[in-house]
């Protein structure tokens, strides 16, 4: 289903490559289910993408719009970390698949370097229009498809073009008749067709070379130069050429001419380059495989990547999570786990692919243990790799059988000599680590710990304030005969995980309350800190008329010298009298609904933000509040998102109200926020406070 949808786009918007991604919405990640025109080796790095994380694809996603990276140049501007891992010249479109009751994914789409720069109108409506078909495909499904573990990868053949019934056998002949060498590779690299004549210059019959890649096959052009030439034709879609040196003189040109199908190698014998001719008295250039093969030059791009990505992440989670989707994969793991150095222990801080009781086990480990390499591997600093249980048993006789893995590579975390914990890859067979291998985890082992070691910090940081945050909002609301009441507190999605966002309901008397909800200016502890003392500023002036009660608190944040703005709503529910009467210091007005009246948005006099003037006065709004009214308070992290209309949104929402009246307040703020975020990704903090009245009191 998906398959035939990406190739027809591909033909009608003229693309070289493309790729569905799906949403997955309960881990937020963007999941590449379909990919044609590239080696799957390239696309691997962006297998999984956050939701979050900033790349093209997320960005289309999130901000549901076309994204257009029309050069390198832009690419390196707008996205450097996706630069740095695809340094090659090409254009790209990203659009979300914005479905008839939810966003799918994003459909990708490259085109070769010589395409323009800039989308015509037109073209941007064909890639709007290609994304909609392919939204109404999944849409139209009667089981919608599953987000695979790896993505699918369609033969080039479905998008190439057909050569109707010519004979192939004389397309065989005409070149076997030329007198250079000539080879056909597919997209993924491998060698599909040769002639004699390129048998005869490179040196190999063709029966070993058919089938394999020519950097692997043939131990001279083993080189990451060779590699990273057939990337460049493949995703650039630009002839390429190099020279190379079969041993022990020939040198040989290679011409590679890359199209939608594949790649045509033309090979000629050249004369040796400049730089490269013997001089006297200096070595000549090494021939052959060297001593130690060089990092194969996508196991450097994975490098440059996951080192990129590491410096995104935030908490440990963060950590745990980029390793498991990214880093077990791209080295063919299948367990992790990830320790942290705590009061002389080895605390597993995330791990993946290993059964509790293994991890309970493991948990706690003294620093210096010798049940496992950890702490050798800790102590001295270096890594340690068993490529079976054989291997390990010899050294540790125990660690086989605590998780019945078959190979390991325990890999210290040290930074500036200060050992910040273990990171664990195993293996469900037995795996030899090759020197690329080791070298590669060695170098990510440095960048594991400074993200770990920052990680940990941040989460100790956080956990301070959420503290702190939690402890000042109320635990639970007051009872009151004819109202009910529920709110809501999210913290951005990320982030610090707290804010100033604060709600509060006061019972005043029998059949009166005060309602308040407002926010603190920034995402750290001193907000946290400032919002508790504006809780009390209000608490304690509660019962007065609500103008007052923020004339009083905004006296208070003078007083308190901060140079924190505060936004606040304060509502007086009187009951008996069947009114709320509301003052505003600059905070979005509530919406309003009652089944025998359209739903809205309350119409407010704002007062100033808390905080610019303390002898500012602060408007009073009165409105009615009949038994079954609805009144939902919020913060602007609820409404106001990147390309989005503050005051259209609320509309939407009063609107949604209204459609869900019927259900309990707290099933109703899940309507809303699911309505106003329906990715699950916050950009603010969100508090919402819901507020409904019911029949009249009838005493005290």
């Amino acid at each position: 289903m998906l398959d035939d949808a990406l190739t027809d786009t591909m033909r009608r918007t003229g693309a070289s490559a493309g790729g569905i991604y799906l949403l997955d919405e309960t881990a937020q990640v963007l999941a590449l289910v379909v990919l044609c025109g590239v080696p799957a080796e390239v696309a691997w790095p962006w297998r999984r993408v956050p939701l979050g994380a900033p790349v093209p694809v997320s960005d289309a996603v999130r901000e549901d719009r076309l994204v257009w990276v029309g050069s390198q140049d832009d690419m390196a501007r707008a996205y450097p970390r996706t630069a740095a891992t695809l340094p090659y010249r090409f254009t790209l479109a990203a659009a979300p698949l914005q479905g008839r009751a939810r966003c799918w994914g994003a459909l990708v789409l490259l085109w070769p370097a010589s395409h323009p720069a800039n989308a015509t109108a037109r073209e941007r409506g064909h890639i709007g229009a290609a994304a909609r078909r392919v939204a109404r495909v999944l849409d139209e499904a009667v089981v919608p498809p599953a987000v695979p573990e790896h993505p699918r990868l369609i033969p080039a053949d479905a998008v190439a073009r057909r050569y109707g019934g010519q004979a192939p056998q004389a397309a065989a002949d005409y070149i076997e008749r030329l007198p250079e060498g000539a080879v056909a590779l597919d997209l993924q690299g491998r060698i599909t067709f040769l002639t004699a004549s390129a048998e005869s210059l490179l040196g190999v019959d063709a029966g070993r070379l058919l089938g394999t890649r020519p950097w692997q096959s043939l131990p001279w052009l083993d080189d990451t130069h060779v590699e990273d030439h057939y990337r460049t034709a493949v995703i650039s879609r630009e002839p390429v050429t190099f020279t190379a040196l079969r041993p022990p003189d020939t040198w040989l040109d290679f011409q590679l001419y890359p199209d939608v199908s594949g790649i045509s190698v033309r090979i000629t014998r050249t004369t040796a380059p400049e730089s490269d001719r013997p001089v006297p008295g200096r070595a000549s250039r090494s021939t052959g495989a060297a001593a130690t093969s060089p990092p194969q030059v996508g196991r450097l791009y994975q490098l440059v990547h996951l080192a990129a990505a590491l410096t995104e992440t935030v908490a440990v989670r963060d950590v745990v999570e980029l390793i498991a989707d990214q880093v077990l994969p791209a080295f063919g793991a299948d367990g992790l786990v990830l320790s942290a150095a705590d009061a002389g222990r080895l605390k597993i801080t995330g791990h993946h692919g290993y059964d509790q009781r293994t991890i309970d086990r493991l948990d706690g480990l003294p620093l210096d243990t010798d049940l496992t390499p950890a702490g050798q591997a800790l102590t001295d600093g270096t890594p340690s790799f068993f490529a079976s249980p054989s291997e390990m048993a010899r050294r540790y006789p125990r660690a086989p059988r605590i998780s019945g893995k078959q190979a390991w590579a325990f890999l210290p975390l040290v930074v500036s000599g200060r050992p910040v914990g273990c990171c664990i890859l195993s293996y469900d067979e037995p795996h030899a680590f090759n020197a690329d291998e080791r070298a590669v985890l060695t170098s990510l082992a440095g960048l594991i710990a400074q993200a770990l070691d920052r990680a940990r910090l941040y989460d100790a940081t956080r956990d301070l304030a959420r503290g702190l945050q939690q402890a000042l909002l109320p635990r639970s609301l007051p009872s009151l005969p004819g109202l009910e009441s529920a709110a809501r507190y999210l913290p951005a999605s990320h982030g610090m995980d707290i804010g100033g966002d604060f709600y509060d309901v006061i019972r005043i008397d029998a059949t009166t309350a005060a309602a308040v909800i407002g926010d603190v200016q920034g995402h750290n502890v001193p907000a946290a800190a400032l919002m508790g003392q504006v809780r009390t500023a209000i608490h304690a002036a509660a019962g007065a008329p609500p103008d007052q009660v923020l004339v009083r608190t905004n006296q208070v944040l003078a007083d308190l010298e901060s140079d924190l703005l505060v936004s606040c709503l304060y509502a007086h529910i009187d009951l008996a009298r069947q009114e709320v009467v509301l003052a505003s210091a600059g905070h979005p007005p509530p919406l309003v609904h009652h089944p025998a009246m359209p739903p809205g948005v309350m119409e407010l006099d704002p007062g100033p933000l808390l905080g610019i003037d303390p002898g500012l006065a602060y408007p009073l709004t009165t409105h009615p509040l009949p038994p079954g009214t609805t009144l939902a308070l919020y913060t602007d992290g609820l409404t106001e998102a990147p390309g989005t209309d503050p005051d259209q949104a609320a509309n939407s929402l009063a609107r949604h109200l209204a459609q869900h009246s019927g259900h309990s307040l707290d099933r109703l703020i899940d309507a809303l926020l699911h309505h106003a975020r329906p990715t699950a990704h916050y950009t603010d903090d969100i508090a919402v406070l819901l507020l409904r009245t019911g029949p009249p009191p009838t005493g005290d």
